[in-house]
């Protein structure tokens, strides 16, 4: 089957008696423009969306038929959980977080990340409220920046004045 957009969310969509399939996509194949993946009962799905990442998450349906629905679930993963603490703590985390390109997602007053080692290490030993979990990451924290500086005048030396 072809799926080319997502055509609703399973909470608003009507099922009259059809059969749901669930296609199980990890965090970071949410935003892949085009995949090949197997359903929950072994249906193979093609994705093509053309026009703009489709940034899927927890319950798009992508496919309906009279007999069959077929909708997204992501699988849980390793995450990092951190817990607000001081603005420059959060900047600070953040900061660092964004320096490895890693994305950033919220639930309620936490951040999560996706569980790196060696960070999870410099976040426990410089005192930050860290902590693993399995988790589903489900609410990307977007932003409109685009780009970084590494330089004097960059984002880093700016919160780090704040401090001051």
């Amino acid at each position: 089957m072809l799926i080319k957009e997502r055509i609703g969310v399973l909470a608003s969509f009507e099922l009259r008696g059809r059969v749901v399939d669930v296609l199980d996509l990890e965090w970071y194949e949410t935003g892949k423009r085009i995949m090949r993946k197997r359903t929950r009962s072994g249906r193979e799905v093609a994705m093509r969306f053309m026009n703009e990442r489709p940034e899927l998450t927890e319950g798009d349906v992508l496919y309906a038929d009279m007999d069959l629905v077929v909708v997204v679930s992501i699988v849980p993963c390793a995450v990092m959980v951190i817990r607000m603490g001081s603005l420059y703590g959060v900047a600070a985390v953040c900061y660092e977080i964004g320096n490895r390109h890693l994305p950033l997602y919220y639930e309620g007053d936490e951040l999560l990340a996706p569980y790196e080692e060696p960070l999870y290490r410099w976040l426990v030993a410089g005192g930050h409220g860290v902590s693993r979990d399995e988790r589903k990451l489900l609410r990307p924290l977007r932003s409109t920046v685009a780009g970084h500086v590494h330089a004097e005048g960059g984002l880093l030396s700016r919160i780090l004045k704040v401090r001051e």
